[in-house]
């Protein structure tokens, strides 16, 4: 068939706290026009752009294949049961319509968690799991010399009235970025974040965490010296300070960590940075290597202060591990947040209000606490709910669906938690207007420091 104009979609329109930065885009976009020049590659941003802009692009351009990029399902919240892929569905029906020469795929984190129900209830010509860089590039070739393309890792078709859906077993090893100026602009100006990854998949345990679903465990680095020149690029030309390394977890692999912020300290850059991380690795001299290239805010995916808790979790620290890295962050200036999960597997009331009595011994931090384990397929936690008899094997759980244990006191918790000396920001409280008042104000970053106490 003919291929020679591609339209890539990000459809996700969540913006709490902040609108975030489509990567998905850039990433396929470095990949295919290195390997592809000849490919007329065009991106559409549903935060930027309105339905009505969306189809006026796609008119001037007349593709033949349509790539849309679904990010969010739900918002991961049990207080809002909002949830995004039926308006996903109404989009590809009205594209359907209004373009019925082009192909249509649909890859993205939130496809690659539920690629069957999505795929039935969008029905695309075809669907990405995973990474999609080499695999788009493959499907792209194939159908524009007509030949088989049924081994694509990572694919997903129907074949007559069989869904085929191709496990992926390779990884790229070094990803290629490549930023829509558009975008940046937008978003430096609206958030004033522009996220990059240094690094690619996970290995840890969590019950409940998709990363590894989405990007394998295998950890995959991008060059040090290849993220320096994509950070000299933003700065120079955009005048982009604040970067969120967008990494599953930033310090899994410290020596890597090591050589990329010294070379950031070389370039003389004058950046600022924050990340994920986890309490676990971390000492002293390394996080002021960190900070001295630019850290600024630590989210940490601590999700208990309670060892019982943090066990059945298959967390791989310690409350004594999160209280010295505290410390440490809180001796070198650091921002940190901690990010929990109340009422999860092995969670239990007496595990919550140990919680909420070890938060006394952290200091200047900010909690945002979620109320439920999202249980997401393909992890141990959807395999423990079935186990329970809290959902069958045959439920669809595409709508938000929670594992939350019994007999908690919700109001108890929340009152408790505010009554403590640092911030609890709980699911069900909007912080939103005062990020965005301090946005209009010209404060750039997460901002979430100026809610500690």
């Amino acid at each position: 068939m003919q291929l020679n104009k591609i339209v890539l979609i990000s459809t996700n329109r969540y913006t709490d706290p902040s609108p975030v930065f489509p990567l998905a885009l850039a990433y396929l976009s470095a990949f295919l026009s290195k390997r592809l020049p000849d490919l007329e590659i065009h991106q559409i941003d549903f935060n930027l752009h309105s339905q009505e802009q969306c189809n006026e692009i796609l008119r001037d351009v007349d593709p033949d294949l349509i790539g849309i990029s679904i990010r969010n399902v739900d918002t991961v919240n049990s207080f809002n049961d909002s949830h995004f892929i039926e308006d996903n569905k109404c989009l590809l029906e009205e594209l359907r319509e209004k373009f019925p020469r082009a192909k249509f795929i649909i890859g993205g984190a939130g496809f690659s968690i539920f690629p069957k129900d999505i795929f039935n209830l969008l029905n695309p010509d075809f669907g990405m799991i995973g990474e999609g860089e080499y695999s788009l590039y493959q499907l792209i070739n194939c159908l524009r010399n007509d030949e088989d393309y049924s081994d694509i890792e990572g694919l997903i078709y129907r074949k007559e009235e069989e869904l085929i859906l191709n496990r992926r077993k390779t990884y790229l090893e070094s990803p290629e970025v490549a930023y829509n100026d558009e975008f940046i602009d937008y978003y430096w100006n609206e958030c004033g974040i522009i996220n990059l990854q240094t690094k690619r998949g996970c290995p840890n345990q969590c019950v409940y965490c998709t990363y590894p679903l989405i990007e394998g465990r295998k950890i995959r680095m991008q060059k040090p010296e290849k993220t320096v020149e994509i950070l000299t690029k933003l700065k120079r030309e955009k005048g982009v300070d604040f970067i969120f390394f967008t990494d599953s977890v930033f310090n899994v692999n410290n020596d890597h960590n090591r050589e990329l912020t010294e070379r950031i300290i070389a370039s003389n850059l004058g950046i600022t940075w924050g990340a994920y991380f986890t309490p676990h690795n971390l000492d002293e001299s390394l996080l002021r290597l960190f900070k001295k290239s630019g850290l600024t805010h630590i989210e940490f995916g601590t999700e208990s202060l309670s060892n019982s808790t943090l066990k059945s979790y298959q967390k791989h620290f310690t409350f004594e591990e999160i209280r010295f890295t505290s410390k440490l962050c809180n001796k070198l200036e650091i921002n940190a947040a901690h990010f929990l999960i109340l009422g999860g597997l092995g969670d239990t009331e007496e595990y919550i209000l140990e919680t909420i009595h070890n938060s006394e011994h952290l200091d200047k931090t900010v909690f945002f606490p979620f109320y439920g384990m999202r249980i997401y397929p393909g992890t141990a936690i959807y395999n423990q709910a079935i186990k329970e008899g809290r959902i069958e094997k045959t439920d669809s759980i595409l709508n938000p669906t929670y594992y939350l244990v019994d007999n908690i006191d919700y109001k108890k918790i929340k009152d408790l938690a505010g009554k403590t000396k640092n911030r609890w920001i709980f699911p069900d409280e909007d912080y939103t207007n005062r990020i965005e008042f301090m946005r209009k104000k010209g404060f750039k970053g997460p901002l979430w420091e100026h809610l500690i106490r």
